[in-house]
């Protein structure tokens, strides 16, 4: 058995690591692109240009993919001033675009560079202080965050790119999504059925104040650049709008997780300390947990969203414009919708999940 566990869980991020992005979703253009390693620096100073200094280099690369692999080539960096121009070593990974120049030569550039090895080191670190932390309760968690990502690149996603109602598709996924992590990551018993039950109602309610809210608030979903290049690449197929809806449902569903669990596993442990307790005290006994969850996980809430918006937030620090006025901007609107329905959700959740859970628990013949 736990050999199947481990072969699934490799096919599975085998597979997500196999998964190809769109160009669209990538933010490049035609142009072809490749990626190269620096081996040498044949040139290296500062310039002046307009007033402005630079770090300017000269690198030979040698190019490791594709029909030019092995080949080396020269490539300027910091020819033009720019904001965080990066300077770059002997070692170093990079993304090469090459096009045609006006005479009909090659032009390469550096676009970026190789972030891929870091994000797997990172990734093996998380994989293995959750099996190591949490053991096979662990690896199972890991299972269902690799069924969840299947489903959003194999069907959230592609749906929503061919023009299907984002809205319609991201409560589809989410009903995929919640039986099948859950039952994965907390075994098939009555403390996870109670909360995929609190999760599913706390999650639609969610969904219906989002969609409220957003058509008060008249929100657009243009507010980020993203959505405005969706837009023109996809031709108008895509409802940004619903969009926006979809990634709020997306959000809560994560966080809806934490919560319901924990507060079903707490009427749980509360029946099975006294099993005589009736429905009304183990109600209001789990609710009193529930209360301190809540205070902390809005709070939590708060500040997740605030570090993702930290860039966005310095807008309120030294603006001459007025308060009621920068908080009506859309960009900044966005973030609050987004903020305090999830945080409805989330305070929602628990007395849900602590209904259901305790009718579940208090039934005849409840284990």
């Amino acid at each position: 058995m736990k050999a199947k566990i481990f072969v699934i869980l490799f096919l599975i991020l085998g597979a997500l690591f196999s998964l190809r992005v769109p160009a669209y979703a990538q933010g490049i253009d035609e142009t072809e692109t490749f990626e190269a390693k620096v081996v040498g620096i044949a040139e290296e100073k500062e310039l002046f240009t307009a007033g402005e200094r630079s770090q300017y280099q000269r690198l030979i690369l040698e190019i490791s993919e594709g029909e030019q692999k092995g080949k080396t080539i020269e490539v300027e960096n910091g020819l033009f001033p720019m904001a965080n121009q990066p300077i770059y070593g002997k070692g170093d990974k990079v993304i090469v675009s090459l096009a045609e120049g006006p005479e009909g030569g090659r032009i390469y550039q550096i676009v970026d560079s190789v972030r891929r090895d870091a994000l797997l080191i990172l990734f093996l670190i998380f994989v293995g202080l959750a099996v190591l932390v949490a053991r096979w309760r662990g690896v199972a968690s890991l299972l269902g965050m690799g069924l969840s990502f299947l489903v959003i690149f194999s069907f959230v996603l592609p749906q929503i790119s061919r023009g299907a109602d984002p809205v319609i598709i991201a409560v589809a996924g989410a009903m995929l999504i919640i039986p099948i992590t859950f039952y994965l990551s907390h075994g098939i018993n009555r403390k996870t059925t109670g909360a995929i039950i609190g999760t599913i109602v706390a999650l639609l309610i969610t969904g219906l104040l989002a969609n409220i809210f957003v058509e008060a608030a008249r929100l657009t979903g243009f507010a980020s650049e993203e959505a405005g290049f969706i837009q023109f690449s996809q031709q108008g197929t895509i409802n940004i709008k619903g969009l926006l809806l979809a990634g709020i449902i997306i959000g809560v569903l994560g966080i809806l997780d934490d919560i319901s669990i924990a507060q079903s596993a707490i009427v749980f442990q509360l029946k099975e300390a006294n099993p005589k307790m009736g429905r009304g005290e183990l109600f209001g006994r789990a609710m009193d947990v529930g209360k301190d969850h809540i205070a902390s996980m809005v709070n939590t809430l708060i500040l997740v969203y605030t570090g993702a918006a930290l860039p966005l937030l310095l807008l309120f620090i030294g603006n001459p414009r007025p308060f009621r006025e920068l908080v009506n901007y859309e960009i900044i609107a966005d973030e609050i919708v987004r903020t305090l329905v999830a945080s409805i959700g989330l305070i929602l959740a628990v007395p849900i999940t602590t209904a259901v859970a305790t009718f579940l628990f208090s039934s005849k013949g409840s284990k």
